[in-house]
């Protein structure tokens, strides 16, 4: 197996995330556009913050924003209590902790050694490249 987080990195310009400072109302929008069900979380600084999901948006529409869209141009991200936030890997992790992250996580926020975020590693990645050396024939 491939040894190298690089190798399965969207690297960021090709992901989409949400900044903390955004409004419920923007990151729904940018959820939209996207079509992911989970976004990461940065600061203007670029470091990871957290984890975004639809789940959260929802609970955060019902209870802080009563449905109710002006409410949500109101009311910042980081103001919703989020489930679970994905944990991010540092560049150099290795593929055992990669995995097992990505085991219960739908992808895996990567950081440098100046905890800027870099990109993210999706469970799909590796498991196509599993899949390819398991099955090479497919």
């Amino acid at each position: 197996m491939n040894n190298n987080i690089l190798f399965f990195l969207t690297p960021k310009a090709m992901c989409s995330f949400v900044y903390d400072d955004f409004t419920i109302r923007q990151a729904l929008e940018r959820m939209e556009t996207a079509g992911y069900a989970a976004l990461p979380i940065l600061n203007k600084r670029g470091e990871y913050r957290g984890t975004l999901t639809e789940g959260d948006l929802l609970w955060a529409l019902k209870n802080m924003c009563y449905m109710d869209m002006r409410q949500a141009e109101a009311r910042k991200i980081m103001e919703i209590t989020r489930r679970k936030d994905n944990v991010p890997v540092r560049v150099h992790t290795g593929m055992h902790e990669l995995i097992s992250r990505a085991s219960t996580q739908n992808f895996v926020p990567v950081v440098d050694d100046k905890d800027a975020f870099i990109g993210i590693v999706t469970r799909r990645s590796i498991m196509q490249y599993c899949c390819q050396q398991l099955f090479p024939e497919d």
